[in-house]
């Protein structure tokens, strides 16, 4: 009598053999129905798989899933290249999905991620916490990269610092000359409501709590344009503003052009995280650099070290810095230099930030 295979198994069955193999792998997201079925095949059948089969069938995919909450966000490119260079090295590859075109609410991903048995997985940007993703957390290392707001199982979330990232913009600013700062803010997110606050408390902490004004909208071009707008028409408008991300500061940037203002003579403006928008020529945003490839390059780093035994929950916190460009300039009648240096009476002031 013939041995039995998987596809004899997966005909006696009724099933493919595909199936057959998942049921072999213990895999989830298999009726009860069909796997009763898959079992009894082989307990009728005495199928017993081939010992190389059966060592391939449960090694892991070398794989690492990569979700992200929407791939159009500039910021995530470099925090992408800091996972591939980082998993690369040792001969991981990064299966990469957008949430944003997940209809099943990121049941897709996460079902294809724990069939393939993917070695790690890694949450990108502002994904909301979901049944799916409470899943995938308690059956594959996962590290949450940007998100504050992911409160999962045995998850460590590697970020940027945006306590010093929004004091460092006011820093700039404040050396500029500037006392009238705005904000363009978000309050959805933690992350938001981080950097708002923080915002708050360095103008407290020079002395220019009675300027704090703040306007609030979506992260976005149209987000950051509204926002600016109502600031700039504001009977006392500001002469600078601090952004959530690059995307709003460019929308405050389309806002003080069409109100006539010039950028930096009239408005400075400082955007958030640094993308490559922020360097080209025609844009030359001062922007707060989140070192994107360093989050991602630790959170790499975070899922390697799984193989010594999960670290556990956490998080860890990047330090960002801030790149001066030319959007932002002294203030209106202050006798300070571009780089921030004050050439009034007194001497010279701390130079760049």
């Amino acid at each position: 009598m013939a041995r039995p295979t998987i596809r004899t198994v997966a005909e006696r069955a009724g099933v493919s053999k595909s199936l057959v193999s998942l049921v072999l792998r213990d895999a989830p997201h298999v009726s009860p129905e069909r796997r009763a079925a898959v079992l009894a095949a082989i307990e009728d059948l005495g199928y017993r798989p081939h010992a190389a089969a059966r060592a391939l069938s449960e090694s892991r995919a070398r794989a690492v899933g990569v979700l992200v909450d929407d791939l159009r966000n500039p910021w995530y490119l470099g925090a992408l290249e800091g996972l591939h260079q980082v998993l690369g090295r040792v001969g991981l590859q990064v299966l990469l999905a957008d949430h944003r075109l997940d209809l099943a609410g990121g049941q897709t991903f996460v079902r294809t991620m724990l069939e393939m048995r993917v070695d790690g997985v890694v949450l990108v940007g502002s994904l909301q916490p979901s049944a799916a993703l409470d899943e995938v957390a308690r059956q594959v290392p996962t590290v949450v990269l940007g998100n504050r707001d992911l409160d999962l199982p045995g998850v460590v979330t590697v970020a940027a610092d945006d306590e010093v990232g929004d004091r460092l913009a006011v820093e700039h600013l404040t050396a500029l000359g500037h006392r009238r700062i705005g904000a363009v803010g978000v309050t959805t997110t933690t992350v938001g409501r981080i950097r708002l606050d923080s915002y708050r408390r360095s103008m407290a902490a020079r002395n220019l709590a009675e300027h704090v004004v703040l306007e609030v909208d979506e992260p976005t071009e149209d987000g950051g344009y509204r926002a600016a707008i109502r600031l700039l028409t504001a009977p006392a408008r500001p002469t600078a503003l601090v952004c959530y991300n690059d995307m709003t500061a460019l929308g405050a940037l389309s806002a003080a052009r069409d109100l006539g203002l010039t950028v930096p003579e009239d408005l400075s403006v400082v955007g958030y995280d640094n993308t490559h928008l922020a360097g080209l020529r025609h844009i030359d945003l001062t922007s707060v650099d989140l070192a994107s490839r360093r989050i991602g390059e630790r959170a790499a780093q975070v899922l390697l070290e799984a193989a010594d035994g999960w670290p556990g929950s956490g998080l860890e916190l990047v330090p960002p810095s801030l790149v001066a460009r030319g959007s932002s300039g002294p203030a209106p009648g202050c006798g300070v230099a571009p780089g921030g240096q004050d050439l009034g009476p007194g001497g010279a002031g701390d130079g760049d930030v």
